[in-house]
């Protein structure tokens, strides 16, 4: 579907993408104000996920049309978006009070987010509805994630301002603007998905308020450094592609 069928009103994808949006949108609201019931975050909170999750939804709409060739949203992107909406509940923890309460809860959530990691990738070839869009709004999602909970952990004082490096895929990306070799398609590998994973748990066990301080460092630095190292093969094979 080309991306001027997409922004032609009244196309079923468009319209299964902002019902879609729009349900996660509600649910994530009202996740915000459950949350605020026995937490103590403060009155921005609902606002601030608000605001995440229709980011992520609006940068979202830019991708779906020239890379998601069917005429549904489908259960897989559904998947991604839950995962999307839990996150924005995650990420807007930022600058909330650090209590132990508020990290176990962004721990609870964060495993959740986890489990359902490649459940959505499952349900796409299940559905016979892969595509680029999904698998982008899987890795996208996935990147915030880790960067969201990298900046709990050090607010936290789990581990120090290095930890924020798990980021790095922004750096990747950054580093495309300048060195055109760095934007070449890129074959996922095994070791890449399996070293993701790893790190994901291992900010999730950080934040954890039952793991001390100098151990959650530990945690965190060795995925760290297994994910440096997956990073610098990747940017050597994008150096060494014809």
């Amino acid at each position: 579907m080309s991306a001027v069928h997409w922004q032609a009103p009244g196309t079923p994808l468009r319209t299964s993408v902002i019902r879609a949006s729009l349900l996660g949108l509600l649910l994530a609201i009202a996740g915000a104000w459950a949350m605020r019931a026995w937490l103590p975050l403060g009155a921005w909170y609902p606002a601030k996920v608000a605001l995440v999750f229709a980011a992520m939804m609006t940068t979202a709409f830019g991708l779906i049309g020239r890379h998601h060739p069917y005429d549904r949203f489908g259960p897989a992107n559904q998947v991604t978006m839950v995962r999307a909406m839990l996150m924005a509940l995650i990420a807007s923890f930022i600058g909330e009070p650090v209590v132990p309460p508020v990290a176990a809860t962004a721990t609870t959530v964060a495993a959740v987010i986890a489990l359902l990691d490649g459940v959505d990738g499952w349900l796409a070839r299940r559905s016979r509805m892969a595509s680029a869009f999904g698998a982008r709004f899987d890795v996208e999602t996935d990147a915030l994630f880790v960067m969201a909970m990298s900046f709990l952990v050090w607010q936290h004082g789990k581990a120090g301002a290095w930890v924020l490096l798990g980021g790095m895929r922004y750096i990747f990306v950054m580093a495309g603007w300048f060195l055109r070799w760095m934007t070449r398609p890129l074959t996922p590998t095994r070791r890449a998905k399996t070293i993701s994973v790893c790190h994901m748990a291992a900010v999730c066990i950080a934040l954890a308020p039952i793991v001390p301080a100098p151990l959650s460092a530990m945690v965190v630095a060795t995925a760290l450094s297994a994910l440096s190292w997956s990073f610098a093969v990747d940017v050597r094979r994008l150096w060494r592609m014809p």
